[in-house]
């Protein structure tokens, strides 16, 4: 596997806090990389050092088998959660200026801002300023200026916020379409139902440490616990395995929450139950990303 970001034991202190310790993670050249953890974990601390605005006390990053140097500017696209638009400057006059700060010709960089306006629905609102605009207007130029110049690495940071879950939908729907044009993106947010939706691989830190990474399944299957969700209709009569617990379902059928163990498997479980109730449907109860993230927050504060 082709590696694009590579960050290998980087910690940074800050006077007597120390907001990264050792924290390594390899991100797959095109993947969509959801960047995890509670306020002040450290991810902040480590986005800056990626976008080289403060530098690592220890180890390095690589951009493409390359050490972090200035150029690799050129190469990233970074979304702040401090959103950072001059409100008094015209919309197009605005995409057109950042465009511009990362190389582009004053012709193709108004090029590419219709391009996006026009895909965005906000033609209209071109020659607006930006204080006029609504929060999540606001949000859409700030996401423009971020990709316009075609990055290979995005870096977004809560790119939701602001957004209607229309326009949610349409942001989730241009990071994916970047990711299939070859962008690797990095994505920081607190919103673990988009981080399922959306990601390839996730990485978490928590206390300025790493305590998560792999692909979204792999870490769902390390949190799985062997449980088996079934409905059923009718009443059981012998020997069928003590559920964890049990629930009346308004349509008067009953879900149990079944432990598998090697003396009870599912099949096991299906063979004692068929001949005594009319078995509608089973599920591996899977534990969501939500439900992982509030498990290792709550391990950190032990």
């Amino acid at each position: 596997m082709s590696f694009f970001v590579e960050i290998d034991a980087v910690s940074k202190q800050y006077a007597n806090h120390k907001a990264l310790d050792a924290v390594s993670f390899n991100i797959p050249q095109g993947a969509i990389f959801g960047l995890l953890g509670p306020n002040g974990a450290g991810k902040t601390s480590l986005i800056r050092i990626i976008n080289q605005i403060t530098g690592a006390d220890e180890g390095e990053i690589r951009i493409n088998g390359e050490r972090l140097k200035p150029d690799h500017i050129s190469l990233i696209g970074y979304l702040p959660e401090e959103r950072g638009l001059y409100k008094k400057m015209k919309v197009l006059d605005q995409i057109v200026y950042f465009a511009q700060l990362k190389d582009l010709s004053a012709a193709e960089a108004k090029k590419r801002a219709n391009e996006w306006m026009k895909k965005f629905e906000i033609e209209d609102w071109r020659n607006k300023k930006v204080e006029e605009l609504s929060k999540g207007m606001q949000q859409k130029i700030q996401f423009i200026t971020t990709v316009i110049h075609e990055p290979k690495l995005i870096i977004l940071d809560e790119p939701f916020s602001g957004f209607d879950p229309i326009n949610t939908e349409l942001i989730k729907q241009e990071i994916k379409n970047l990711r299939q044009g070859g962008a690797t993106v990095i994505f920081s947010t607190h919103r673990m139902e988009s981080v399922e939706e959306i990601c390839d691989h996730v990485g978490m830190i928590n206390l300025s440490k790493k305590v998560l990474d792999g692909t979204v399944q792999e870490i769902k299957d390390q949190f799985k616990e062997n449980k088996i969700a079934i409905e059923y209709t009718g009443v059981p009569k012998d020997n069928m395995p003590s559920p964890l617990s049990s629930e009346m379902l308004p349509n008067g059928d009953t879900k149990a929450i079944f432990a598998l163990t090697p003396e009870h498997r599912l099949m096991d479980l299906i063979n004692i139950m068929a001949p005594q109730v009319h078995i509608k449907s089973f599920r591996e109860l899977v534990p969501s990303m939500h439900e992982i993230f509030i498990k290792k927050v709550k391990e950190g504060a032990l």
